[in-house]
C-alpha cells in the first residue's frame, strides 16, 4: 500500500488530518518543492528593529516600519508586528519575506490546533512551535534568508505577560522583563536598559517603547524613526488578560511630538550659560 494522497490526508478518518497544520502541508508538498535556491547576491527587503516589555498586567510589542533592502530603504511602511492568536504576538526582523510566511503559518497552525484538538496550545506550546518553524528556515538562513522573530504574549495560567527570543536555529529563550532584536536592536536595549522599571504601567511602558525606538532610529540606519511628512509611526500592540488590542495612532503621534519637543529642548542651551571662547587681547 503506498503512501497517502494529501486528499486522502484531509478525508479517511483512518488517517486524520492530526493535529498539526505545517506537518500536513509537508506531507502535501513534493521534497523537491521546499528546497531554496537563490543566488548569494540576492538582497531582499529586511525589518529592522523591533522590542517587547512586559508590564503590570501584561506586555506590548513594537516595531518601526521600515524595510531596507541593502543601503536602500525597500518600504517606509511595513508591518512588522502581527498578532498571532488573540492572547499573543509575533514581531518580525530579518528577511521580510520568509518572516512574514512564518507568522502566517503559525496563525494557521494555532488555529488548525484549536480547532481539531478542541482546546488551545498553552503560551509556552505556541512559543514552541514558532521555533520548530524557525529551525525548518535553517537551510534558507545558512544562504542569507534569517528569520529571527521576537514573540510575546499574555500567560494565562500564571497571569503574567512574557517574552521569547530566538536565535536562527531555532533556539528559544525567555527574557524576564524586556528585549529588542532587528539591526537596532543594541541601541534599543540600552534605551531600555536605562529606563526600564519594575511595576510599570502600560502607558509608561509605551512611552519607554516609543524611545527606545527613537533612540535607536538615531543610530542606526536601517531603523526607522517617525515620519511626520508621510505621517508614519511605529506599530505598538498590547497583550493583557482581555487580550491583543493595537495602540491608536493618536496616541503613538501624540507621544513622539511630546518626545521630539522633549529632545529639542535638551540641545538648546540658555542663553546665560554660554561660554565665550574668544582669545582674550593682550593689554597695550
Amino acid at each position: 500500500m503506498g503512501e497517502p494522497m494529501a486528499e486522502d490526508l484531509l478525508r479517511a478518518p483512518i488517517f486524520g488530518p492530526g493535529a498539526s497544520f505545517s506537518e500536513l502541508v509537508k506531507k502535501s508538498v513534493s521534497p523537491a518543492a521546499g528546497d531554496v535556491r537563490m543566488d548569494n547576491q540576492l538582497v531582499v527587503p529586511e525589518g529592522t528593529t523591533v522590542l517587547a516589555i512586559r508590564y503590570r498586567g501584561g506586555v506590548i510589542v513594537a516595531g518601526d516600519r521600515r524595510a531596507t533592502e541593502g543601503f536602500q530603504i525597500s518600504h517606509r511602511s511595513i508591518e512588522k508586528v502581527f498578532p498571532a492568536d488573540d492572547m499573543s504576538a509575533v514581531a518580525i526582523a530579518g528577511a521580510a519575506g520568509p518572516a512574514v510566511e512564518v507568522v502566517r503559518l503559525l496563525q494557521t497552525e494555532l488555529e488548525h490546533y484549536e480547532k481539531v484538538e478542541g482546546e488551545r496550545l498553552t503560551l509556552e506550546g505556541k512559543a514552541n512551535k514558532l521555533s520548530q518553524m524557525i529551525r525548518a528556515n535553517l537551510p534558507a538562513a545558512m544562504q542569507g534568508l534569517i528569520v529571527v522573530p521576537l514573540f510575546a504574549g499574555f500567560d494565562e495560567a500564571r497571569n503574567i505577560g512574557r517574552i521569547f527570543k530566538y536565535d536562527v536555529t531555532g533556539g528559544r529563550y525567555e527574557e524576564d522583563d524586556y528585549h529588542a532584536t532587528g539591526s537596532g536592536g543594541k541601541d534599543a536595549r540600552s534605551s531600555l536598559k536605562k529606563r526600564y522599571k519594575h511595576d510599570l504601567t502600560r502607558d509608561e511602558v509605551v512611552k519607554i517603547a516609543i524611545e527606545a525606538l527613537f533612540d535607536a532610529a538615531d543610530e542606526d540606519v536601517g531603523t526607522g524613526g517617525p515620519d511626520l511628512v508621510r505621517d508614519i509611526f511605529p506599530t505598538v500592540v498590547s497583550i493583557t488578560v482581555d487580550g491583543t488590542l493595537e495602540v491608536p495612532e493618536e496616541d503613538i503621534r501624540a507621544l513622539f511630538n511630546e518626545l521630539i519637543s522633549e529632545r529639542r529642548e535638551q540641545m538648546l542651551l540658555p542663553h546665560e550659560h554660554t561660554v565665550d571662547v574668544r582669545r582674550p587681547q593682550r593689554e597695550t
